[in-house]
């Protein structure tokens, strides 16, 4: 099973970041995080959903547009 909540390491290897870029993040409410007594957790769905939404499209290159 996998855990819903991932602390600051752990999400900083899941969005491939440093740590201190999570810190800065939170601090500037770019993403949701959780306080669960001293310990900065961040939700995976969230991390998910900020992935998702930072996507870039693809363009066809011209060969493909030519089929």
């Amino acid at each position: 099973m996998k855990t819903r909540l991932l602390s600051v390491e752990e999400a900083a290897s899941y969005l491939g970041v440093q740590k201190s870029t999570i810190y800065s993040w939170a601090w500037r409410r770019k993403i949701p995080s959780v306080k669960m007594g001293r310990r900065l957790l961040f939700d995976r769905e969230d991390l998910d959903r900020i992935i998702e939404e930072r996507k870039r499209e693809v363009e066809p290159s011209p060969d493909q547009e030519q089929r």
